[in-house]
């Protein structure tokens, strides 16, 4: 419909919008010339996630999205308050600890590798021209170190205000939206999956996505960015202060010792001051809190920015007799955020495993370990993006000489973790290999399997074995989605305890595996060279694919819609662990939705059937559940190659589970659901159907015929996950969805307008899901 240019746009902006076939415009006030079919809407909301090309940088903030995600992964809870709120606490300090790497691998960049170790050392400084105001060779006012270290932390402090900037910006233009549904006086926290209301003697679910305060999180937001933004001015601080500190205690200086000492009480004073903002306040869900915490998140990130102005000062101050050499203490820096995280991890695994066997869903993913995994997921990809910098910074500072290898090298390089931590991804990868091979060989014998099935399905008299294998390769590829979470597990763990091994190897021998392994045999020696170089570049060719794909996303329109596809499901969530996080689309689109449902029940009093394609679907239960209750029971809702209960009932139990939709199903007038069998992301709902009436219609032909035939004389394709208003039972099921809505018709109200019948269709449209 989006692509057919006699459109118009309804309601919304160019951002989102409300659209219509031009002939059907003002269809309320003309009933007459619309009797014969529904009046369809598309809501168009593609430009949230896949509009202009800036939004693919996006990408580099990845490891932000995937611990996001980790914090709506926890399972079911009935009643465990203070576990779910321990959940929250975990996934936001392993937030808040992704905040402090980030700036400390900016920090080990500028501050180190190059303010450092390349700016103090003439053989490294003279092949660059562009520090040589920084040089020692030149002995200006800028040579000494603490003015070279206040000089390079503009960069990592102009990287930490333009996240807050760009926090605070897209929480205005995504997330700042209220919809016309009006709030319920509620106080308490929502630290509960569902609440059950009585209504007309019949208990009634009302899951978490149906509170009013659930898709507004402003007062979390800002106290997080303001916590998170603390974090990073404090790392940028310390990185500059620290070494003035170190060497007023240890050397003859002019600047007393103990203003060292009282920077960094300050420090410390105000590092717990965020890691309290962070702990002690989680969402709240049952009311649209709109209130914020002006003091805290004026004056939290202020101190912070203000130690760090004190810090340049500091650092800057004249001492004639320091000279910088070897590198600056980032070893114990990395090791400690490395254990912590882990620590971390571990402690998360414990507590949603505890919640899981409290009240246990068979189709949890990985037994309520989903979010523990995704978790150590994201440290893992933000210990790979910073790792990657620095060590091609490094190389490229040193020239033709390997830093960390010896005295072909001119600097030290970066901390000798993070070659520990390149050196095993050749080896995770090669942990990975043997599940892959064997899910491809299941693969391939599940297709030959279903060839006989096939046949047998289109009662074909003279069968195509290249027909037949063709469906049956789509069918059983489809099913590999269902196995994404054993292999998401054993990549979680492989990673945990790679990277125990990796700081154990790191401390113990305090060298990279090049050279602690001298000595060893020479197929353990060379075992580890290769592995350090291959785990080398392949840091920095993951970091470089990410800049290739921003880059291409910005040039190429398809590209960045591909972008858009992957951030669909990564920012339908609310940022409730990380502010730094893309911005939730699903906070904007959400309220249009529920809200243009309203309008127009509410205006002509009609009956409205919602249909969702893919994440469209889910935006449409979400919608849903949002309405009041005298407005859900008047509409339909009809989903197709929809995740909602596939991938989000199972990674997402707590919100999508089987309780949740169940009770939208008793909510709602009437629900179908369409899937197929080839579809790899679509699947059944799954709903007990002796809940109230059926849900899902499926598994749908596909292809629709078999072979060649005098209605369709051309090979109909493998639609899988896509096409689904093609099908013929698309237009039956929706038009038995309006006869179950009853005979309510649409009118004016209190204007006395003439009846009619009509619907109205809320879908994805141009929507990059």
């Amino acid at each position: 419909m989006l692509g057919d240019p006699r459109t118009t746009r309804i309601t919304g902006d160019t951002t989102a919008a409300v659209h219509r076939r031009t002939e059907d415009v003002g269809a309320e006030h003309r009933p007459g010339r619309h009797r014969d079919g529904p009046v369809v809407e598309a809501y168009c909301w593609s430009n949230l996630t896949s509009g202009n090309g800036a939004r693919a940088l996006w990408l580099l903030l990845l490891p932000f999205m995937v611990v996001n995600l980790a914090h709506w992964m926890r399972p079911t809870a009935r009643g465990r308050i203070h576990a779910v709120r321990l959940y929250g606490v975990l996934v936001r300090l392993v937030a808040l600890s992704l905040t402090v790497l980030l700036t400390a691998a900016a920090c080990e960049v500028a501050l180190d590798l190059v303010a450092w170790q390349c700016a103090g050392t003439p053989e490294c400084s003279v092949q660059r021209s562009w520090l040589g105001f920084l040089s020692t060779r030149q002995d200006g006012w800028f040579a000494q170190p603490g003015r070279r270290l206040a000089v390079a932390a503009l960069v990592p402090a102009a990287l930490v205000g333009l996240l807050w900037y760009l926090s605070h910006r897209t929480w205005s233009a995504y997330e700042s939206q209220r919809s016309l549904i009006m709030d319920e006086p509620d106080s308490t926290e929502a630290d509960v999956d569902v609440d059950v209301v009585a209504q007309s003697g019949a208990p009634l679910v009302r899951p978490a996505l149906g509170r009013p305060g659930f898709w507004y999180g402003r007062r979390l937001v800002a106290r997080l960015r303001a916590a998170h933004t603390a974090a990073g001015f404090l790392t940028v601080a310390a990185a500059v202060g620290g070494p003035a500190a170190r060497h007023d205690r240890t050397a003859d200086s002019p600047v007393p010792p103990a203003t060292g000492v009282l920077f960094e009480a300050a420090l410390v004073l105000c590092a717990l001051v965020a890691v309290a903002v962070v702990c002690r306040r989680g969402r709240s869900e049952r009311r649209l809190d709109n209130r914020l915490d002006r003091a805290l998140t004026t004056y939290l990130p202020g101190t912070a920015l203000a130690l760090l102005l004190c810090a340049v000062v500091y650092a800057g101050w004249s001492r004639p007799g320091w000279a910088s050499s070897g590198a600056l203490p980032g070893e114990a820096v990395f090791q400690a955020l490395t254990v912590g995280q882990g620590l971390l991890v571990v402690a998360l695994a414990v507590v949603a495993l505890n919640l899981y066997r409290s009240a246990s869903e068979p189709r949890t993913t990985l037994h309520g370990l989903g979010g523990p995994a995704v978790a150590m997921l994201a440290c893992a990809l933000g210990g790979v993006m910073t790792g990657g910098v620095a060590q091609r910074v490094a190389d490229w500072l040193d020239g033709p000489g390997t830093p960390g290898m010896g005295a072909a090298a001119t600097m030290e390089g970066p901390p000798v973790l993070l070659s520990w931590q390149a050196s095993v991804i050749p080896v995770l990868l090669l942990l990975l290999l043997p599940p892959v091979i064997w899910l491809a060989v299941r693969t391939a014998r599940h297709a030959r399997r279903l060839g006989p099935v096939i046949e047998a399905e289109y009662e074909e008299e003279h069968p195509e074995p290249g027909r037949t294998r063709q469906i049956a390769r789509a069918r059983a590829t489809a099913a590999l989605t269902d196995s994404a979470p054993g292999i998401l597990g054993l990549l979680g763990a492989a990673t945990l305890l790679l990277g125990a091994a990796a700081v154990t190897g790191s401390w113990l021998t305090g060298e990279v595996p090049g050279l602690a392994m001298d000595g060893t045999p020479p197929f353990v020696e060379s075992v580890a060279e290769t592995a350090q170089s291959t785990g080398s570049w392949l840091t920095g060719f993951g970091v470089i694919l990410f800049v290739t794909w921003g880059r291409r996303a910005y040039r190429d329109v398809s590209a960045r819609r591909t972008i858009g596809i992957l951030w669909d499901v990564g920012t339908f969530w609310p940022r409730a662990a990380h502010p730094f996080a893309p911005p939730c689309y699903a906070e904007r689109a959400v309220p249009d939705l529920s809200s243009r449902m309203c309008a127009w029940t509410g205006r002509t009093r009609g009956r409205l059937v919602i249909s969702g394609h893919s994440q469209g679907s889910v935006l449409a239960a979400a919608a849903v559940w949002q309405l009041p209750d005298q407005v859900r029971h008047r509409v339909a809702l009809l989903t197709y190659g929809s995740p909602i209960e596939r991938l989000y009932g199972r990674w997402f139990p707590a919100y999508f589970g089987r309780v949740p939709l169940e009770g939208l199903q008793r909510s709602v007038h009437c629900w179908r659901n369409l899937w197929r069998v080839t579809d790899p992301i679509g699947g059944p709902v799954r709903i007990d159907e002796g809940q109230g009436h059926e849900v899902d219609r499926g598994p749908l032909k596909d292809p629709l015929v078999y072979g060649r035939t005098a209605e369709y004389p051309l090979p109909e394709p493998i639609l899988g996950h896509s096409e689904y208003q093609a099908d013929p039972v698309f237009g039956v099921e929706r038009a038995a969805l309006l006869d179950r809505l009853g005979p309510v018709v649409p009118q004016q109200a209190g204007a006395g307008a003439e009846d009619r019948d009509s619907s109205a269709q809320g879908g994805a449209g141009r929507s990059s899901g």
